[in-house]
């Protein structure tokens, strides 16, 4: 691997993985990216979507371990509702692997993009939602740092449902699941911001553990690539996770807005250049 390569691989582990931890999405919509970028720069073909995917959702569960032990220390998880979403997730995860062995490269850039575009616009319309907590069978309250005491619930098997297809998008993507997970949580459930991103972070971890296994026994992975990101990625997530800690809940859903846009119109863009 050429030295400039790894360097800027070390940083853009440290970026997304802040970056991740901070929305809790896993990092994952930038290591796609730039997998298949510069991956393919330094070794034109050399990274299909499957590789960059495995590659991406390995690095992910460095972040995601990384920033949830913060999360952990901080009380902002909630353990018992990440486990009841993993069950879920788990199954979803084995199978958006082998999903993703049905893709091209275009067609991965422009499914990429729309599925991004469709989250935009999802964290849009949650604005404009009432809260809804009618048929919950789970409640529960949370006092943020603020002062400000949440009322948020889920059902058992509305959220394992959901998890599934988080867990598909996980590993179809590469992403962690946490882009379309984090939105849920916030829209379906009226999780806190802060508990959002901490228990999507859980989540991640899990999932990618379970999706990363099965990219193992598919040789879907660049070990060197994920060896060079990794570090970054795990200093990162603690990063993210620090940050996050002092930052309002309005500003994490708008940094979430922003970086899904922006990287959808590129993915997009992408698909019909590349």
């Amino acid at each position: 691997m050429m030295i400039w390569l790894l360097l800027l691989f070390v940083l853009i582990g440290l970026v997304a993985g802040a970056t991740g931890s901070i929305v809790g999405i896993g990092g994952g919509l930038f290591f796609v990216p730039a997998l298949l970028y510069f991956g393919n720069l330094a070794e034109p073909g050399a990274i299909t979507p499957q590789i960059a995917t495995g590659t991406s959702l390995l690095v992910i569960a460095v972040t995601a371990l990384s920033s949830t032990l913060a999360y952990l220390k901080q009380k902002k998880v909630d353990v018992q509702a990440a486990l009841l979403f993993f069950i879920g997730s788990a199954p979803g995860a084995v199978l958006g692997v082998y999903i993703n062995k049905l893709l091209q490269l275009q067609s991965f850039y422009l499914l990429f993009g729309l599925f991004q575009i469709a989250m935009f616009i999802l964290m849009l319309v949650r604005d404009k939602l009432k809260p809804r907590s009618a048929g919950w069978a789970i409640r529960k309250t949370y006092l943020d740092a603020e002062g400000h005491e949440h009322e948020y619930g889920y059902n058992r098997w509305s959220a394992i449902t959901i998890a599934f297809f988080v867990g598909i998008i996980s590993s179809l993507f590469g992403v962690g699941g946490g882009v379309l997970m984090v939105p849920a949580l916030l829209v379906f459930y009226r999780f806190p911001p802060h508990m959002a991103t901490a228990t999507s972070m859980c989540v991640i971890f899990l999932s990618a553990v379970i999706g990363s296994t099965t990219n193992v026994i598919n040789d879907h992975i660049n070990w060197w690539y994920a060896l060079a990101l990794a570090p970054g990625a795990w200093f990162g997530g603690k990063l993210g996770a620090f940050i996050a800690s002092k930052m309002k809940g309005k500003t994490i859903v708008l940094l979430l807005r922003v970086i899904i846009l922006a990287i959808a119109v590129q993915m997009i863009i992408k698909a019909f250049t590349s």
